[in-house]
């Protein structure tokens, strides 16, 4: 579906979103106000991880030189037949969609957002907030809970979920995004300091994000008690009722099961093959060589991304603005629309 094409050019696109991550940054009465009802709505946003991922997306991506230079990476202008995109957004972590939504803004073309029912305060509010800056944000972006009529779609959800997108986004171009997490391959001679940035790897958001580290490689007799030391940080988890609630059910079948674990009182770590891990819970496996896992994880098709010593720990959780969901370039999709 066409629309009249707006006047707002690329470069006013960029300003806006500038202002936007600078509206962000000052975090006012009002945008405190919406962070608190947020995590009242959904138990797993509290208010330091809606913090993490605030900054995360103005340090990262609303830069005006880091816009600046992503535009001419891709060459953009404003000679195209605008289109409108659908967006189902996912709700794991607190504004997990706004890479897309900053893609589709930017591209010139419209979009249609359909937010979870997990995350729809945070950047619903940021979207009222640009409607309310520039009148002709409006044409370019809508919130709707049915995405019909539109010339292209991106989906973000569960394996189970991505089944019936793709039966109804076939005929129309289409990114449909499945379950994904990450990795992390560890020598045994890392630091203190990088077993706690590993550890944020681990738990920012609950573990809930794609980006999470959900599976440790290890060399055979490799000594746990440093890492597990590591997770101390976040042994107020444990205080978190519906966390808790998780460990507490994932502790009771190890004990069933009469399967060995470790844990340092709210992180559970446990020996098995398995890449996704449940909430409270962390898989490992050992290896013999380095070189041979690392080019095995780099085509594996569930991981989002590994984590080694050589890329840096810690830094999972902070993707850069051409990082790209599942490894397919969001900007060249809509580019080719």
């Amino acid at each position: 579906m066409q629309f009249n094409k707006n006047q707002m050019n690329l470069q006013e696109r960029i300003e806006l979103m500038v202002w936007l991550g600078n509206y962000i940054k000052e975090n006012d009465s009002e945008w405190q106000e919406v962070k608190t009802r947020a995590a009242a709505e959904n138990g797993w946003f509290i208010n330091t991880f809606i913090d993490i991922a605030c900054k995360q997306i103005t340090e990262k991506f609303l830069q005006k030189n880091i816009l600046e230079t992503w535009v001419a990476h891709y060459k953009l202008d404003d000679n195209f037949i605008p289109k409108t995109v659908g967006i189902v957004m996912a709700g794991n972590i607190p504004l997990v969609g706004f890479h897309d939504f900053l893609c589709v803004f930017i591209s010139g073309h419209a979009q249609r957002i359909k937010f979870s029912s997990k995350d729809k305060v945070l950047l619903n509010h940021l979207v009222n907030k640009l409607h309310e800056k520039s009148v002709g944000t409006k044409e370019l972006i809508s919130i709707s809970d049915l995405l019909k009529n539109c010339d292209a779609y991106i989906a973000t959800g569960s394996n189970n979920s991505s089944r019936y997108f793709d039966q109804y986004f076939a005929k129309y171009p289409h990114i449909i995004r499945r379950n994904k997490t990450s990795a992390a391959v560890l020598k045994g001679n890392e630091t203190n300091d990088e077993l706690n940035k590993l550890s944020d790897d681990i738990h920012l958001y609950f573990g809930l994000g794609c980006r999470n580290v959900t599976k440790l490689y290890v060399p055979e007799g490799y000594d746990f008690i440093p890492l597990l030391r590591s997770f101390d940080k976040y042994l107020f988890f444990a205080d978190h009722h519906k966390y808790k609630n998780n460990y507490d059910y994932q502790l009771s079948i190890l004990l069933l099961n009469n399967k060995y674990y470790m844990t340092n009182g709210s992180t559970l770590v446990t020996e098995s093959e398995g890449m996704f891990s449940p909430i409270a819970h962390l898989h490992f496996e050992y290896y013999k060589d380095f070189d041979t896992l690392e080019k095995s994880l780099e085509k594996h098709p569930e991981l989002q991304c590994s984590v080694i010593k050589e890329k840096g720990f810690g830094i999972a959780q902070e993707p850069g603005i051409f990082d790209y969901a599942d490894g397919v370039d969001t900007m060249e999709f809509l580019l080719a629309l």
